[in-house]
């Protein structure tokens, strides 16, 4: 009986050894390996957040440098006027019109099919670059056009440590950092881990990944990085591993209890 006893408990330990560390914590996403080479961080100061594809421009247009709001949509204009100025839009405040306001998806390669110019490549400018760019165009239909252009779909994912905690959050402002990310988010929960929190940026298929820690002041300072469009801040979980062990092996011990029953029962019809 003992020898039994013996084998059992053998073949438990072997089958948990080959689950590996995969099994005691498998709701941890996102690993790298140890030999895994992370983006180093740029050395120049962070960049503004620049106009990415499915980013949805919304702009207005003025005329005479913003005195009177343009209606590209009859190819007309009109102006609402307060105080002796136009306002529209997402210009300075006083009465605002939608009309002046359209948004534009930014397609598969990079362009945005806007009234009278047709398809223009806004692609990794700044909200101001593409705004110069607009006015330098519409000069050609209007006198001393002014724009304003404003990405109204900027968002990012963010894991903050714990399950069930993960959030898509809007960037309200051009250039949210990495850090009132997760401050929007609800910071870092106490399972996550400060010094392991990974940046994921571009595509998918060959994306940037950065590692940060947040647990030290030298680590906060690379945590100065202006967020884009779709990146993916991961702060990794605590390996809980007495709780995790304990659900892995009760399963097994389950197992060899109903065995060693068994084994006693069939036992004592078979003296």
């Amino acid at each position: 009986m003992k020898r039994l006893n013996h084998i059992l408990l053998f073949i438990v330990f072997v089958s948990i050894v080959f689950q590996g560390c995969r099994s005691l914590n498998p709701s941890v996403m996102l690993k790298t390996g140890k030999d895994f080479k992370y983006n180093e961080f740029p050395t120049e100061p962070s960049p503004v957040y620049k106009i990415a594809i499915n980013d949805m421009v919304a702009f207005s247009i003025f005329s005479n440098d913003g005195f009177k709001l343009v209606d590209v949509t009859t190819l007309s204009g009109e102006a609402v006027v307060t105080g002796g100025a136009a306002t529209g839009g997402i210009g300075a405040g006083g009465t605002a019109t939608t009309r002046g306001n359209l948004q534009y998806k930014v397609e598969f390669d990079g362009t945005v099919k806007l009234p009278l110019l047709g398809h223009v490549s806004l692609k990794g400018m700044t909200i101001r670059e593409a705004e110069v760019l607009l006015e330098e165009k519409y000069s050609a239909f209007y006198n001393k056009p002014y724009v304003l252009v404003e990405v109204t779909n900027r968002r990012v994912i963010v894991f903050p440590g714990a399950a069930g905690a993960a959030r898509v959050v809007p960037l309200a402002n051009e250039n949210t950092t990495l850090l009132e990310g997760l401050a929007e988010a609800g910071g870092i929960a106490q399972s996550g881990m400060a010094y392991r929190v990974k940046l994921i940026r571009g595509d998918l298929k060959n994306p940037q990944v950065y590692l940060i820690d947040l647990s030290t002041i030298e680590g906060v300072k690379k945590a100065d990085l202006i967020l884009q469009a779709n990146d993916i801040i991961y702060v990794q979980p605590k390996l809980r591993l007495g709780n995790d062990v304990m659900t892995q092996v009760l399963p097994y011990l389950s197992f060899i209890t109903t065995l060693i029953v068994s084994y006693e029962f069939f036992k004592t019809l078979h003296p």
